[in-house]
């Protein structure tokens, strides 16, 4: 019979010396913790509870069904999708292929938004709802809009909600961007596509092929989404309301100088944990 440990170091060794026989592209960055992550899924267990169960025995068939999610992952599919959540902020989100996976860079435009108060919140290409819903998480008195061009984000937006009990506080309406908006809100946030049309075919597979091209790139030079939101966004903040937005790490100055051309004021840049650009924040006066 086989160990957990031994099933774990066997999932490793696949995803790390294997990775790259079937689809050279494909890279597994962090084999050990993708195999733990796997193999988990297979025992239907969370991944932090393995190191418990060690040297617990790993029935066959289980180990086979960790061995067709490391396949799986090793031809390109994330392991979001196959396992069916991404953690972000703390909490785990149901993700799919309708709408993108939320990143830990985007955890910079939540601590930027949580920096002051807010009651009021319009998320502006909500995708699978990770930042709206972890703001209400974070703020229970606040309600929000989430407005998507995507009736299946919406939906994965809806569930994600639902499952972390703030659906009741949230509206959900497709719209683009502005267009089918009302009213006023003390915080806007957004991250929108921002990948330019001639970068697309350097991206990782799992994102190029596996996630929504709606959701990574305008087909253009990746600003054009910024033009549509900093241009309506004063019309639907209130006095001293804020805009967010995450932004590809090039791209900080065109946003913020067309903040400054859409009348709006206080414009900073916060940098991710990599010392890379990612949020732009700006104030209506």
């Amino acid at each position: 019979m086989t160990t957990v440990q031994d099933g774990l170091r066997f999932l490793t060794q696949y995803l790390q010396n294997e990775r790259q026989a079937s689809w050279p592209e494909v890279v597994v960055d962090h084999p050990m913790r993708e195999a733990r992550l796997l193999l988990a899924h297979a025992m239907l267990l969370p991944a932090d509870r393995l190191s418990l169960l060690a040297y617990d025995q790993l029935d066959e068939s289980t180990l086979e069904t960790a061995l067709i999610y490391a396949s799986r992952r090793r031809m390109g599919e994330p392991a979001s999708h196959i396992v069916g959540s991404r953690a972000f902020y703390g909490r785990d989100f149901f993700v799919d292929k309708r709408v993108l996976d939320p990143r830990p860079e985007t955890e910079t435009l939540i601590a930027a938004a949580l920096a002051a108060p807010f009651s009021q919140v319009l998320d502006l290409g909500t995708g699978s709802g990770a930042i709206i819903v972890t703001l209400m998480c974070e703020r229970p008195d606040s309600v929000g809009v989430a407005m998507d061009l995507s009736e299946d984000a919406l939906a994965v937006a809806e569930q994600n909600a639902t499952t972390h009990g703030v659906v009741d506080r949230i509206g959900f309406d497709v719209s683009d961007w502005f267009q089918a908006v009302g009213g006023q809100f003390d915080l806007i946030v957004s991250n929108p596509p921002y990948i330019a049309a001639d970068e697309m075919g350097a991206l990782q597979p799992e994102v190029r092929l596996y996630e929504p091209r709606i959701a990574l790139t305008d087909g253009a030079d990746g600003l054009t989404a910024y033009r549509r939101i900093t241009a309506g966004a004063p019309d639907h903040l209130t006095p001293g309301g804020r805009l967010i937005v995450e932004i590809g790490p090039t791209q900080a100055a065109a946003v913020a100088q067309m903040m400054t051309d859409a009348g709006l004021s206080d414009v900073s840049v916060t940098q991710d944990l990599d010392g890379r650009d990612r949020v732009v924040t700006a104030h209506k006066a």
